[in-house]
């Protein structure tokens, strides 16, 4: 397919700023691959689609405040710093996003607020550096520092401030493992009571780690999608997930839940020989487009995504190129709140 067929124009009135407050109160757009039909639901009403058995699987990874401010030594120049994802704890090394990059080059110190400073050892790319922190302390001490100083990386197409209560607000109630430079949105829905009540029903929430680099959110920038890389992003299946798993991918009654694009390229990158799910760890690049054909994930709860961006190509490989575009003209007719803190949408 071409890039080109992924394009939409939206309604700017319509990207939600903020999430929905309660997060469940968010709207839910149910749509039934098999007879083509469209629900409007409230994400209170995802329980309906379950019974015992079934299986949901979220992403546990955490955002951290990956947007750093400092000064460059000498000129004392404000240079901002993303981070995006530690190369070596022990040597305190860190893969980065400078600017303005023409300012920093290799052996220049930048100087933070709380007394960190860093040194600049390598050139990755045109904005990309290498960094290492100047620290003494335990990585525990030097997250802690990082904490103190960082902002929590909202996207940019929000184009409002950074607030405080965004360290909540872009974080799941299942982030336990630090490492994400963005949220798994289709898990902001969730609620205590939401998950509670899938549990009560026999349902098995289990974890897999993805840790979202912007590298998910590249632009693509190739006409022929076969031309285009993604960035590899870490991710984690345990033995313990992958055997529950396991089970309802063999029985006729039960189904699977990615819950996120982010899970399903975890778990359709953690493949057997028999195309079951295994336990596996490591770094996955995985681009999934029209016409994948889909081996573990066989439900999908997202939110919905930006034009021409990899997301919107994995759902509508999921769903069907056509159906999805129908959904999303749908979703714009019935002022569906859009992107990462907006509406949900189930693909059964």
């Amino acid at each position: 397919m071409k890039l080109t067929q992924f394009e939409f124009e939206y309604p700017k009135n319509l990207v939600a700023k903020y999430p929905a407050d309660p997060r469940d109160s968010s709207r839910l757009m149910v749509l039934n691959r098999a007879n083509q039909t469209i629900e409007h639901r409230t994400f209170k009403d995802l329980g309906d689609y379950y019974s015992k058995g079934d299986v949901m699987m979220v992403n546990n990874t955490k955002v951290f405040p990956a947007r750093l401010f400092g000064n460059k030594e000498k000129t004392g120049a404000r240079i901002e710093v993303f981070l995006l994802r530690e190369l070596n704890p022990e040597s305190r090394l860190w893969d980065v996003i400078v600017d303005p990059a023409r300012k920093i080059r290799i052996g220049n110190k930048l100087y933070f607020e709380n007394g960190l400073i860093a040194e600049v050892i390598d050139n990755t790319t045109s904005r990309g550096r290498t960094i290492r922190f100047v620290f003494e302390g335990s990585n525990e001490e030097l997250y802690l520092k990082i904490d103190e100083i960082g902002e929590t990386p909202i996207p940019p197409y929000l184009k409002r401030d950074v607030e405080p209560e965004d360290r909540e607000r872009y974080q799941t109630l299942f982030a336990s493992e630090r490492g994400a430079v963005a949220a798994p949105t289709a898990g902001l829905h969730f609620t205590p009571d939401i998950i509670t009540g899938l549990e009560t029903k026999g349902v098995h929430i289990l974890p897999v780690t993805l840790h979202v680099g912007l590298g998910t959110f590249r632009p693509v920038e190739v006409e022929d999608l076969t031309k285009h890389r993604m960035d590899s992003e870490f991710y984690h299946v345990t033995p313990e997930v992958a055997a529950t798993a396991n089970v309802a991918l063999n029985s006729p009654d039960h189904t699977i839940t990615a819950v996120g694009t982010t899970v399903v390229r975890a778990i359709e990158s953690s493949l057997s020989a028999a195309y079951t799910l295994k336990a596996n760890i490591g770094w996955t690049d995985k681009f999934i487009y029209p016409s994948y054909e889909f081996h573990i994930t066989e439900r999908l709860l997202t939110n919905f995504h930006m034009p021409k961006s990899t997301l919107l190509m994995l759902v509508s490989a999921f769903a069907g190129y056509d159906f999805m575009m129908e959904a999303y003209q749908v979703a714009m007719k019935e002022k569906y709140r859009l992107f990462s803190f907006g509406d949900a949408m189930l693909i059964i």
